[in-house]
């Protein structure tokens, strides 16, 4: 497989004089194409940090960053901003939505930005993002309307309006019940089988065994990382006895 993005020896700080720490030690990784890798490790491990140091949306101390051939660090601020707008997709723990807005005018709104799109077009695709992820009755709801499964799933939507290459999600099932985390992990699961690489920043050992790859940190450092086969739910159990072993076995 094709490497989508890769770090190399990244470094990113937070602070000044004797406050300074350094959140992300030397990191260096690499995601492919149609991968789906988690991020786990304990709070203040840099989990988060890394993802937005990957993204583009955080700048990085020292190292490098590229992106589908492209140097984030040295990418004019345009071009930053249309990478993240059409090739990558966020979704967040608390999705970010525009409380005026109702839920579909929410989703459309990244699509809407780019010129070249029409309405219609924008519209229908929309339309079957919702009725995929099954909110396509929710349309002209308020956000406040809805549940956090239901808002979480318009997330989803929204971050795939421009056909990303790359999805990014931090903590996403994080404020769910477990049987909505379930959901949303499925529609994860369906959106990389159809070849959309993701990330997921995670600290449920259940998402991550959903995953194919784990990377595991420990004081801004990527420590260890465990390769899964292919998800079969009735596996699922012992996929994440395997991570919670690991996890045990490095200390995190």
């Amino acid at each position: 497989m094709n490497t989508i993005i890769s770090a190399e020896n990244i470094v990113k700080s937070f602070g000044e004089g004797d406050e300074k720490r350094r959140v992300l030690d030397s990191v260096s990784l690499e995601i492919c194409e149609g991968e789906f890798v988690s991020v786990m490790g304990p709070s203040g491990s840099g989990k988060s940090t890394l993802m937005f140091a990957l993204s583009g949306m955080d700048s990085i101390d020292s190292g490098k960053v590229t992106f589908n051939g492209t140097d984030l660090a040295q990418a004019p601020a345009n071009t930053l901003a249309d990478i993240r707008r059409n090739k990558m997709g966020f979704v967040f723990q608390q999705p970010t939505m525009l409380k005026n807005l109702n839920i579909l005018d929410n989703i459309i709104l990244p699509a809407m930005r780019n010129k070249k799109k029409d309405r219609e077009a924008i519209l229908k695709k929309a339309a079957e993002l919702m009725k995929r992820v099954g909110i396509a009755e929710l349309s002209k709801r308020d956000i406040t309307q809805v549940s956090g499964g239901q808002l979480q799933r318009a997330g989803i939507c929204r971050a795939l309006m421009n056909g990303p290459k790359l999805l990014f999600g931090d903590e996403p099932t994080g404020a769910l019940n477990s049987q909505s985390s379930q959901e949303i992990m499925d529609i994860f699961a369906q959106i990389n089988a159809e070849g959309t690489a993701i990330m997921l920043v995670t600290h449920d050992a259940k998402v991550a065994a959903r995953t194919g790859r784990i990377l595991f940190m420990r004081d801004g450092r990527i420590v260890s990382q465990l390769r899964l086969p292919p998800y079969k739910s009735a596996e699922l159990e012992d996929r994440i006895e395997k991570v919670t072993a690991k996890m045990k076995e490095i200390g995190i």
